[in-house]
């Protein structure tokens, strides 16, 4: 039976996933930050007859990391499958975004997946054997849109350590894959400071226009089963690419914009944009 720990389990992707790997009777170890946001996650179970652990796992605090791959390791035995899919979202302008929420992103985006991978690869190592899937997003591969900049950056750097990671693990028998997800209908949703910015806040009309966008693009988002489905194939696959696209927009963005320069997609995009949000707001300095 092999033991799978996922992280960010309440809602969305990761309970479908948890939900997913349950139905084939894996050893599920579906980690949450609270664990009473987790009562969708066990009344879905129980209506199917799966058995799901569910530790307190808060990807942004090492004591709480620590704490439960050690419960799961000393109940359960091995972790074989580690899924890193915790993750938030907030826009805000590079200039005025609050720094504090901005390091708050990077702790659960970046530092989050590194932290439980850290706390899992001895054992991987001493078996020789384990897979790790990291949980990005197509942000992490496209260029970044206005106000963006922080997710997309935690995005992308989760990105780069993915690749590190794999180079350095590869030997001892471990392999490492970064899913890149477009738009799915997670309850994971971006959340903005655009509501809190002062009046004379030069980004504040421009951060609330592409919030709009953003929330149109959600409309069409797809299902999260089919994310989840994704993330059992390539813990499967041995020949998963490293990088691998999730979701039919995430494959035609990737597609689009090869061989194409950022000052080539900027006004492409700003098109888009504006068809679905309306013109964009004038400057004001």
């Amino acid at each position: 039976m092999t033991s799978v720990l996922i992280t960010g389990c309440s809602s969305g992707i990761g309970l479908e996933t948890a939900l997913a790997f349950a139905r084939r009777g894996d050893r599920v170890h579906a980690g949450v930050r609270d664990p009473a946001r987790a009562e969708e996650l066990l009344r879905r179970a129980r209506a199917e007859g799966l058995t799901l652990d569910v530790p307190r796992l808060d990807v942004t605090d090492d004591a709480s990391v620590t704490a439960a791959v050690t419960a799961v390791q000393d109940r359960h035995g091995p972790i074989d499958v580690l899924v890193n899919n915790a993750g938030t979202d907030v826009t805000g302008p590079v200039e005025t975004m609050p720094l504090d929420r901005a390091r708050t992103l990077m702790e659960t985006n970046f530092w989050g997946p590194l932290r439980v991978a850290r706390a899992v690869l001895p054992g991987m190592r001493a078996r020789g054997t384990g897979v790790i899937v990291n949980v990005s997003s197509l942000a992490g591969r496209t260029f970044a849109v206005p106000h963006g900049g922080f997710y997309a950056a935690s995005k992308a750097a989760l990105g780069a350590l993915s690749e590190a990671l794999h180079a350095e693990v590869q030997p001892f028998g471990i392999r490492v894959v970064c899913l890149e997800p477009g738009s799915f209908a997670s309850a994971v949703r971006r959340t903005s400071a655009a509501g809190q910015a002062s009046e004379s806040d030069p980004y504040g009309a421009d951060h609330a226009w592409l919030d709009r966008f953003l929330a149109r693009v959600a409309e069409g988002a797809a299902d999260c089963a089919d994310a989840a489905a994704a993330i059992v194939a390539a813990a499967d696959d041995p020949g998963t690419p490293l990088h691998t696209a999730v979701g039919k927009d995430a494959e035609t963005a990737l597609e689009f914009l090869a061989g194409v320069t950022y000052e080539q997609w900027l006004p492409r995009f700003l098109e888009q944009a504006e068809s679905l949000a309306g013109p964009r707001p004038a400057r004001s300095r």
